[in-house]
C-alpha cells in the first residue's frame, strides 16, 4: 500500500533493458525479438490500462546485467 494506492512491483533477474530502448518500451509495436518472435503489445496494453483506463502510473528501474523492476 502507498497511502490510498496499491503499488505492484514486478522484478526479473534478466539482462536489464538497454539505454538506447528505454524511452520506447512502451511504445505500440516495438520489440527487440525476432520477426515472428514477439508483437510489441504487452508493454504498450499494460501501459494503456494502467494509466489510460485506470489513471495509474507505470515505471520501472532498470540495471544493466541484474534485471528490471516494474512499478
Amino acid at each position: 500500500r502507498d497511502g490510498d494506492f496499491a503499488e505492484v512491483r514486478i522484478r526479473d533477474t534478466g539482462t536489464g533493458i538497454p539505454v538506447e530502448h528505454r524511452n520506447r518500451i512502451f511504445e505500440q509495436f516495438f520489440t527487440t525479438k525476432d520477426v515472428g518472435k514477439g508483437t510489441g503489445q504487452g508493454l504498450a496494453i499494460s501501459r494503456r490500462t494502467i494509466v489510460e483506463k485506470h489513471r495509474g502510473t507505470l515505471t520501472f528501474e532498470t540495471e544493466l546485467g541484474r534485471g528490471t523492476t516494474f512499478i
